[in-house]
């Protein structure tokens, strides 16, 4: 429910980022990711729903196309346009007036935006990375995340890149040296993880009050 400022305050443990989905796919290789992302895109709009059920917040974390003027609004209303060759992503992920968004300038999430302060207002200790690509922008924002301490989860089937092979790489990258866990979606309890981070973050209050 909104407050009477429009606001949608939320405060969770974990919260889902979705990484570039909402983009118009105008670069070289653009076609094959398209082929790749489409698949994981309607997964991923599944996985969302079911977040958003459990009362995890979702912050969209996209690029700004090199656009310093440019506002969130305007890139989902230039990328879900039928002669954007990324539209049918972006209108199968198309943001709610619930979730969040950051814009980025460069590959991370957290250069140069105001991601970590969002999140720290959210108190969110897990995230769950999704998105598009997983050797790049998913790559780098989960870099940066396991640098600031962030319990991380890359679920397999929700990120993609321009080749299987490319995102198999990512993932086990992601996975033996970030700590990522890269389950398929499915397999997440959302409920036992929102859980088990609140019982962590009560555990640790004691233990600083105490």
């Amino acid at each position: 429910m909104s407050d009477s400022n429009g606001n949608f305050p939320h405060n969770c443990d974990a919260a889902i980022l979705l990484i570039d989905v909402i983009n118009d796919l105008d670069f070289p290789g653009a076609d094959a990711l398209l082929e790749q992302a489409l698949p994981m895109a309607r997964r991923l709009a599944e996985f969302k729903k079911l977040a958003r059920k459990n009362g995890m917040p979702v912050v969209y974390v996209n690029d700004n196309f090199g656009q310093w003027r440019s506002d969130f609004r305007s890139v989902v209303k230039h990328c879900i346009d039928p002669a954007s060759r990324g539209s049918p992503i972006a209108k199968l992920l198309r943001p709610e007036d619930e979730d969040y968004f950051v814009l980025k300038p460069m590959h991370s999430g957290f250069y140069s935006t105001t991601l970590d302060v969002l999140l720290k207002y959210l108190g969110v200790d897990t995230l769950i990375l999704a998105g598009i690509a997983a050797n790049i922008c998913v790559l780098f924002t989960a870099n940066d995340a396991y640098m600031r301490d962030f319990t991380l989860y890359v679920p397999e089937d929700c990120v993609a890149s321009e080749t299987p092979e490319e995102t198999s790489y990512a993932l086990l990258q992601m996975h033996k040296v970030l700590k990522a866990d890269i389950r398929d979606s499915a397999e997440i309890d959302l409920k036992k993880l929102v859980g088990i981070e609140s019982a962590r973050r009560r555990a640790s209050r004691r233990s600083v009050t105490g």
